[in-house]
């Protein structure tokens, strides 16, 4: 009985924390994307936040580099409409792989102000 009250709990605050509408804030390893910061702007959207080590825990690089993204800094053009018409990240997600890109703060969670690329806590832009 007391295993299944433990696994209980576990479960219900488990799907609280998935249920977080905010729930990304970069960690060591993650990656700002900001090369559109304009667009962003304009869209009043944060910047985003790519946790790279969340993805890199569950899958091989080979899943997503080279044929989804190119392994370079800077050189992948991503966008909303490539990503709604299944492209770069809207491969997997695409609402059957993973959540759909209907939420906009799941990736557009980063305050600007952040240079590009790996999270570097005491870089931040005045």
């Amino acid at each position: 009985m007391m295993i299944l009250r433990v696994a209980f709990f576990l479960v219900v605050g488990f799907m609280v924390f998935l249920s977080t509408p905010n729930f990304s804030s970069a960690e060591y390893g993650d990656i700002i994307l900001n090369k559109k910061a304009a667009s962003m702007r304009e869209a009043e959207v944060k910047d985003v936040m790519f946790p790279h080590w969340f993805h890199r825990i569950r899958f091989k690089c080979k899943v997503c580099h080279e044929e989804i993204f190119i392994m370079k800094a800077g050189a992948n053009d991503i966008d909303m409409s490539k990503i709604m018409n299944g492209e770069k990240c809207g491969k997997c997600h695409n609402g059957v792989t993973a959540w759909e890109p209907l939420y906009c703060d799941r990736c557009h969670s980063q305050e600007p102000g952040w240079k590009a690329g790996p999270v570097q806590h005491s870089k931040k832009i005045k």
